[in-house]
């Protein structure tokens, strides 16, 4: 995925666009497909930005190697979010009251699903693959998984969605 900043010549409005590649885009841009979700005007273009460089795997920050933090995943019935109208706002603009009442929605069910689920940790693909597979007792379990992981799950049919917020392990909280 490509992530362009972009500009609403008429208005001047600025607004993120993703796209699959800079060939994508220029299919976009020429039939006519963007518009400015402030405006509305078709009249768009790339807006000046600063390369986004994201650190090597390999570098040090403060002296400590980047750990990257695999997803939350969990193993429950929590009904998905609606699609994202073409509308939508953009980053730095104000969310709509809908929006930041969806959030809380969605947090609280999230804070309901948890209460009745037990923390696995890392161990989250393995537990879910044991329940599947009848080696152990069904219960509902929230944990890590690598993207990797889950994947491989989904692909072998045991249902599992990354949780919309993140999760503090109960071994970290105060």
């Amino acid at each position: 995925m490509i992530v362009y900043d972009l500009e609403c010549r008429s208005g001047s409005h600025r607004f993120e666009g993703w796209f699959k590649s800079s060939d994508d885009f220029a299919r976009q841009q020429e039939g006519g497909f963007l518009s400015c979700p402030m405006c509305g005007s078709a009249d768009v273009g790339k807006a000046v930005q600063a390369p986004r460089l994201g650190r090597k795997g390999n570098q040090l920050t403060d002296g400590a190697p980047v750990r990257r933090q695999a997803p939350e995943v969990v193993e429950a019935a929590v009904p998905a979010p609606a699609a994202v109208p073409a509308s939508a706002p953009v980053a730095n603009a104000p969310l709509p009251p809908q929006a930041v009442e969806l959030m809380h929605k969605l947090a609280q069910m999230q804070a309901e699903a948890l209460k009745s689920s037990r923390y696995v940790g890392e161990s989250f693909a393995e537990d879910a693959r044991a329940m599947h597979y009848g080696e152990r007792e069904i219960e509902t379990i929230h944990g890590q998984a690598t993207p990797d992981e889950a994947q491989e799950l989904l692909e072998e049919g045991i249902a599992v969605m990354p949780l919309p917020f993140p999760v503090t392990p109960p071994d970290k909280t105060n």
